[in-house]
């Protein structure tokens, strides 16, 4: 969808919403990729993890949450929760029409097809996720050729909402995921990080991986996407000073605060984070 040069102020900020903290690796991704643009950042951390949720719940939090960001005042969504856009972007794209909203799966399945045309790509996706088939159906649209096998990996989560992202425990539970996704015929040309938690985990998936393996992130290629489609609809800022960034949370500052910093590579404090009602 293409918006009109003055049917909105350039220098609204560009939205950005996930379940908690994971989208922060996408926003960091635009950030560097939009350096003059103004963000504004969701994550509905009362409500985390939407992986384990039924599509009803998640497709009802995602539309309350993206709501809250619409009603802020932005010019673009960007839906960094793979989950959400798994199951939720076409709701989240009637609800926020005339605005572009921008999902994780399609960028990420692109980038993993690019990397490996006619390969074999290994997803590692929260439970909701690998349940719709998202990127199995994505990467097919693209490169029929392709091999997808998906694989539910929950506790990655937890590993990287902990900040456990080295270390014997995080090696054992990727190595487990990895054998598990290994039915003796399989092995992946490309792991695609199929949860924006995950990246937090690249450097270890990476150890435990084959050698070769292509590790796919969704972010840089969604920062991508978002910068096409500002140009486009003549709605990039053209201020050179550098944007500014909000971060909201529906609950927990200083938890968001603490993990964030892991995900933003920079500290944060519960002050830098305000809590909102959806």
């Amino acid at each position: 969808m293409t918006l009109m040069r003055d049917s909105i102020d350039n220098n609204l900020p560009v939205g950005i919403f996930d379940s908690g903290v994971g989208g922060l690796t996408v926003l960091n991704a635009i950030r560097a990729e939009l350096p003059h643009e103004n963000l504004v950042y969701l994550g509905d951390t009362a409500r985390l993890p939407y992986g384990t949720k039924s599509p009803a719940s998640i497709a009802r939090y995602a539309t309350q949450a993206t709501a809250k960001l619409k009603d802020q005042g932005i010019k673009l969504l960007v839906v960094a929760c793979n989950t959400a856009s798994a199951v939720a972007l076409e709701a989240l794209r009637n609800q926020m029409s005339p605005l572009t909203v921008i999902g994780v799966v399609k960028p990420g399945a692109s980038a993993a097809v690019a990397a490996c045309p006619g390969g074999s790509h290994l997803v590692l996706a929260t439970e909701a996720t690998v349940g719709l088939g998202a990127y199995r159906d994505a990467i097919s649209a693209l490169d029929p050729a392709a091999i997808v096998k998906e694989e539910a990996c929950e506790m990655l989560v937890a590993l990287a909402e902990e900040g456990w992202t080295d270390g014997d425990i995080a090696a054992s539970i990727i190595r487990r995921y990895l054998t598990e996704a290994d039915d003796g015929d399989f092995r992946p040309d490309s792991i695609i990080l199929g949860c924006t938690h995950f990246p937090l985990l690249k450097e270890a998936i990476r150890a435990e991986a084959d050698p070769g393996v292509q590790i796919v992130d969704s972010a840089s290629t969604t920062a991508s996407v978002v910068s096409q489609s500002l140009q486009s609809a003549g709605i990039r800022r053209q201020s050179r000073e550098a944007g500014t960034l909000r971060l909201l949370a529906t609950d927990g500052a200083t938890r968001f605060a603490r993990v964030g910093g892991l995900f933003l590579g920079e500290p944060l404090s519960y002050s830098d984070v305000e809590i909102v009602d959806l």
